[in-house]
């Protein structure tokens, strides 16, 4: 059997696209995966990824490596994890997986004879460019990375149209697009009641995505609708992103209308948001990948036969329009989504609930496995 290294800086206990990523592979492949936690159900050959809080020293050092274009010394300072890259090395693989920017130069310094299959998930090198501090640190240092090692790749896959298109306007490849599509749940859509339609949104407490506005929305709202936001604060975030949970639950105000709930599982969204009515997502557009994105919330929301309210962002505008699964505000401001919420009629809402059901098998995960399966058994052979 042909094994395949999989690479990611993340935990798989959230990270749903890798997770599934394994999923698809492990029925034909010996599965080895490099991350920073995950399931502990799992069989597979993991090496736990240590995260070790980079210390004053190690920050400085860093920072000067970035600043002065030392980019290779900045990525050995930043990204050193001790005998990760040893013991990788002390194995061999037919294919490394390389998942997002950081991982692929890593790919590469242990390759042998391997293929290199880089997924990405962002495009790196506009990733966080609404923030000051990230241009001055960062923004080089992933355009040097994607100069350097995507003309390398054997093979590249992405999540949308918006970022496949880009990386092509920009360097040799030719991306695959591989949705954040999640699996096909046998689930027939819940009845709505008239007098109390719940909205339910999903995600990562991050403060760029804004979801303030989503709290404010609920201003504009009659007394029909009540609104869950099931948040998520990822283990490596700073101080800033840490609190920002507390400043959402001061504006909720004991607000009965809105609850803050603990998240689930990736693997237990779809079953845990299936009760609600509609999925909502209102993201403005402040940096390139906030404009392109197409998410895996937006998938759960069809998995678990919601209706869809979003804002005008173009993928996910294309994907409800197409399948008639609900409704685009006519930009991001939360009065917008509001008022196209409020025109809404219960018999509206269910006949969206009955499209997604239409379209949930053929918007489902099983789509992407055999494109992914196809993609590195034809890698391996060549």
């Amino acid at each position: 059997m042909k094994k395949i290294l999989i690479l990611a800086y993340s935990d798989l206990n959230h990270d749903a696209r890798v997770a599934r990523q394994i999923n698809f592979l492990s029925k034909n492949y010996q599965l080895t995966i490099a991350c920073f936690d995950f399931p502990k159900s799992w069989e597979h050959e993991v090496f736990h990824i240590k995260r070790i809080k980079p210390g004053l020293l190690q920050k400085t050092i860093g920072s000067l490596f970035l600043l002065t274009g030392l980019f290779e010394a900045a990525y050995n300072v930043i990204y050193d994890f001790p005998n990760l890259r040893k013991q990788l090395e002390s194995n061999s693989f037919d294919m490394i997986i390389a998942n997002d920017i950081e991982s692929l130069p890593l790919a590469f310094k242990i390759k042998k004879k391997e293929k290199i299959l880089f997924d990405a998930h962002e495009f790196a090198p506009r990733h966080f460019e609404d923030k000051l501090m990230w241009r001055i640190f960062f923004q080089r240092f992933n355009k040097y990375l994607c100069k350097k090692y995507l003309p390398l790749v054997d093979q590249m896959i992405t999540v949308g149209t918006g970022l496949a298109n880009e990386y092509a306007a920009h360097y040799p490849v030719k991306p695959v697009v591989l949705t954040n599509a999640n699996y096909y749940a046998k689930l027939d859509p819940t009845p709505v009641d008239e007098k109390k339609i719940r909205l339910i949104h999903h995600g990562a407490a991050n403060p760029s995505r804004q979801l303030e506005i989503m709290i404010e929305m609920m201003k504009y709202l009659d007394d029909r609708f009540t609104l869950d936001l099931m948040l998520l604060t990822p283990a490596i975030a700073n101080k800033k992103t840490r609190s920002y949970l507390g400043t959402l639950k001061d504006l909720i105000n004991d607000n009965p209308r809105i609850k803050i709930l603990l998240p689930v599982k990736s693997t237990e969204v779809v079953n845990f948001i299936h009760p609600y009515d509609m999925g909502i997502f209102l993201l403005p557009p402040i940096n390139f990948n906030y404009a392109n994105t197409l998410p895996n919330k937006l998938f759960d929301f069809i998995q678990a036969r919601l209706a869809i309210g979003i804002g005008p962002t173009p993928e996910m505008v294309s994907l409800v329009k197409k399948y008639k699964l609900g409704l685009v505000a006519d930009d991001f401001s939360p009065k917008s989504l509001a008022e196209k919420i409020n025109a809404l009629t219960a018999l509206e809402i269910m006949h969206f609930k009955k499209q997604a059901n239409l379209a949930a098998l053929e918007l489902s995960a099983e789509k992407n496995e055999v494109i992914l399966n196809d993609l590195v058994a034809n890698l391996l052979k060549s």
